[in-house]
């Protein structure tokens, strides 16, 4: 989402002055964006809490290495920081499905996972994954961001059909790529 040209001065002028040290303008910009990246992580990490937490720690750390690279002009923070949190969630989510992978080989049959909800919550994460792009994104947006069909088709310059189409394909390639998780 573009920053209105307030936004943009003042997102430039938090940003100066956290490059310039100030713990309070990182606060700021930090406290303002949490929220969004929080729920975005959780909702891309399939609930996976230890995930979860691997991902915020990781993308906060990324923020703060390049900082330097944000440009408010063209998006805001928040949004910023989610394009590095979704990256950062996959890079770790392969990661993990390798990992899973490999004690599988190792073991001839299911590694020994801890309970359940996790091993749930980590089936979701891969699963997401590895659906292409377009289908993560419509699933986010009525999913995570709970717009309605008409708001995801305005915002994708689609019919409210088109849509309705895209996210049915959406679900069922989700529901087949959670099946080859197990």
């Amino acid at each position: 989402m573009n920053s209105t040209p307030d936004e943009s001065w003042r997102e430039r002028g938090l940003r100066d002055s956290a490059l310039k040290g100030d713990p309070d303008a990182w606060r700021v910009l930090y406290d303002g964006a949490f929220p969004r990246v929080q729920g975005l992580l959780n909702w891309r990490c399939g609930g996976c809490a230890d995930l979860l937490e691997e991902a915020f720690q990781e993308t906060w750390m990324i923020v703060s290495r390049r900082l330097t690279t944000f440009e408010p002009t063209r998006c805001r923070f928040a949004t910023w920081v989610c394009g590095i949190a979704i990256n950062v969630a996959r890079q770790l989510i392969r990661k993990r499905a390798n990992e899973r992978s490999r004690m599988q080989s190792l073991n001839g049959n299911e590694p020994a996972m801890s309970e359940g909800a996790k091993d749930q919550s980590e089936r979701v994460a891969i699963a997401l994954d590895q659906l292409p792009d377009h289908y993560v994104q419509v699933l986010e947006a009525k999913y995570f961001e709970q717009f309605s069909m008409e708001e995801i088709a305005i915002q994708r310059s689609m019919t409210c059909k088109a849509v309705e189409s895209l996210l049915t394909r959406a679900r069922q390639a989700f529901r087949e790529a959670y099946e080859k998780t197990q």
